[in-house]
Parts: structure tokens; C-alpha cells; sequence
């Protein structure tokens, strides 16, 4: 009885001084703070699930007028940047990652659950992947080192729409207009005004310009 006595006047203290609210208040200011200082914002909207993670500098993440940002933008210490045109949109939950670059063009629609990556991330070889993440944990200057690291560069051109769940890989190039399905996974080049699915990513059928 006494622990539900107790449980209960805590539960009833935090309501009646409204501390979430206060700390999600603090938390989103410092949030928005951060974006503000790493990314070059032309005139776009960050919610407050949104966000930025810039190893960099600000002039590596850039973000054009009329753009709504929901999901995640990361660059990497040892390189990368971002560039999205205007009025685009990233849904929640989406991530984009550049290790080298990653250029988005004006209307672009990207749903939620969106995985953008222009690099392995990781090193193929298991020893030297296994030395760079205790080296991570103990010594963070060495983030800052590429390695072998594979990178290659996105672009998503203008009007395309990314459907929920999909994947875009390193070097890939997706064509004006081109409409990717939800789930589909992307590892080669998309023409445009193109419908692609599947896991490879294949043509389903071509869609009016």
C-alpha cells in the first residue's frame, strides 16, 4: 500500500508541475539551437522530430525554401554533404546519410521510413571493422578517419517520389519524376518518369511526365 501511495504522489507531483512538458520544452530549444547551427536553412521548416547530426560544418548540410524536414540528416566526420532543393519533404523516421554527397532536387517527395545512403558506412574487412568500432568507443578522433570506406554519390532529381520503406544505396542516380514503391530497395540507376518495386529495385512501368 505504501508503494502505491507513493507511486501515486509522484505521478501526481510531475502532473501538477507539468515537468515533462518543461523538459520536452528545453530539449526541443536546444534541439532547434543545434539545427540552427549546423545547417544552412534557406528558408525550410524543422519539426520537432527532426534531426541533424553535422560532424562538419553548417555549409555541409544545405536545405532550400518551402522544404519540410521530419526524419534525420547526417553527415559524417570524414566527409559528406547534403544538399536538398525547395519544397521537398522527409518524412518521420526517414535518414539520410553522406559520407561523400548526397543532392536532392526541388519537389521531391519522401515518405516515412526512408533510407538514403551514400556509403557502406563500415569497412568489409571484419578485423579492421572491429578495430574501428573499439576505437570509436574509446578514442573519437579516429571517426574522423575514412579508411577504406566505400562512398559514392546519390543525386535524386526533381518531382521524384520515394514511397515509405525504401531504400536508396551509394552511386545511385534516380531520374526526374521517377515514383519509387514502398519497400523497394535501389542499387542501380532509375530513368526517369519511371515506376520502379521490388528487392532489386525493377521497372514496373513508365508514368506520365
Amino acid at each position: 500500500m505504501v508503494k502505491i501511495f507513493i507511486k501515486k504522489l509522484i505521478f501526481w507531483l510531475l502532473e501538477k508541475l507539468n515537468l515533462p512538458h518543461i523538459l520536452w520544452q528545453v530539449q526541443e530549444k536546444q534541439n532547434k539551437r543545434y539545427i540552427q547551427n549546423n545547417v544552412t536553412d534557406n528558408g525550410a521548416t524543422f519539426y520537432p522530430e527532426s534531426t541533424v547530426s553535422n560532424g562538419q560544418d553548417r555549409s555541409k548540410i544545405i536545405v532550400g525554401n518551402g522544404t519540410h524536414i521530419r526524419g534525420f540528416l547526417n553527415v559524417f566526420d570524414y566527409g559528406g554533404k547534403i544538399t536538398i532543393g525547395e519544397y521537398c519533404y522527409l518524412g518521420d523516421h526517414s535518414r539520410i546519410w553522406s559520407g561523400e554527397s548526397i543532392t536532392i532536387g526541388n519537389y521531391v517527395q519522401i515518405s516515412h521510413n526512408v533510407n538514403i545512403m551514400d556509403t557502406n558506412a563500415h569497412d568489409t574487412n571484419a578485423i579492421v571493422r572491429a578495430e574501428h568500432f573499439v576505437d570509436s568507443l574509446t578514442d573519437r578522433k579516429n571517426i574522423n578517419n575514412k579508411g577504406n570506406v566505400r562512398t559514392s554519390p546519390i543525386v535524386i532529381c526533381d518531382h521524384a517520389w520515394i514511397g515509405f520503406n525504401a531504400t536508396i544505396l551509394k552511386g545511385v542516380t534516380i531520374g526526374e519524376g521517377a515514383i519509387i514503391g514502398a519497400n523497394t530497395v535501389v542499387t542501380k540507376d532509375v530513368p526517369a518518369y519511371t515506376m520502379m518495386g521490388g528487392n532489386p529495385a525493377f521497372v514496373i512501368k513508365k508514368v506520365n511526365e
